[in-house]
């Protein structure tokens, strides 16, 4: 799925972007899909304006929706398509995890940034093997706020975190200073959770609507279980070695 120029830039780097995953009318009709969701305002309680603390405020906005194929079925078959999978599988491993997915939809002229931050502090992990996987749905130009990384970071480690939203310290990771990475509808952009990235604001008169999914090896042990989220531990690709004995759900709800 990743050639081996495209894995080593990815060791190296911490991120890579696969250009064209899906056709541009595959890509239209999530984005349709996405904007349905919004539209029918089927977010249940996840529904709240994303914008982070540190950037409330200024007038922006993001609309974002969590666990996207519990409303979509669409969405259930995207997670397990091969396309997503296979490159995951040239990262992780071949056991790969769904920790929890979300959609964003940056709105024209106004759509929040994110500041620069890692994913660690969120749901960190005992031997870092998460990733997370961008999926655009239209084109994400500069101005439209695309997502912008500081390459090689991950070699970092955890960094310190400031503010409740937990970002990098911004005067010496500044947003000015990362590289951006534009992507068209279609493209799959993936990157350690360890890697250093943020956004700026959608300044553009179109949104920008993408779909964010968190994976990890099942194997790795979270270090605590702050972010659950409905459909975590779905396999979605090969088995999960660390599978405890069944039982039934409502043993295991009554327990």
């Amino acid at each position: 799925m990743l050639t081996e120029e495209q894995k080593n830039f990815y060791d190296d780097q911490g991120y890579v972007l696969v250009r064209g995953m899906f056709s541009a009318e595959e890509a239209a009709a999530l984005r349709a899909e996405m904007h349905a969701i919004a539209a029918r305002g089927d977010t249940g309680d996840t529904s709240s304006d994303a914008t982070w603390d540190s950037v409330r405020g200024e007038g922006t906005t993001i609309a974002h929706c969590h666990d996207v194929h519990f409303r979509s079925a669409m969405v259930t078959r995207l997670l397990t398509d091969p396309r997503l999978t296979g490159v995951a599988q040239d990262i992780i491993g071949p056991n790969v995890q769904l920790h929890h997915n979300k959609m964003f939809i940056k709105p024209p002229e106004k759509g929040s940034p994110f500041p620069m931050h890692q994913d660690f502090p969120y749901f960190p992990h005992r031997d870092h093997s998460m990733i997370a996987v961008i999926l655009h749905f239209d084109d994400a130009p500069e101005e439209k706020g695309c997502l912008c990384v500081y390459p090689g970071s991950h070699k970092l480690g955890p960094l310190p975190s400031e503010g409740t939203d937990h970002h990098v310290s911004t005067e010496r990771y500044p947003i000015e200073g990362a590289t951006a990475l534009p992507a068209k509808a279609g493209d799959a952009l993936f990157f350690h959770y360890l890697t250093i990235h943020g956004s700026g604001v959608n300044r553009s008169n179109e949104p920008r609507t993408t779909l964010l999914i968190q994976l990890r090896d099942p194997e790795d042990v979270p270090l605590n279980n702050r972010h659950a989220s409905r459909g975590q531990g779905m396999m979605l690709a090969g088995i999960d070695p660390a599978a405890k004995p069944f039982t039934f759900a409502w043993e295991e709800q009554s327990a």
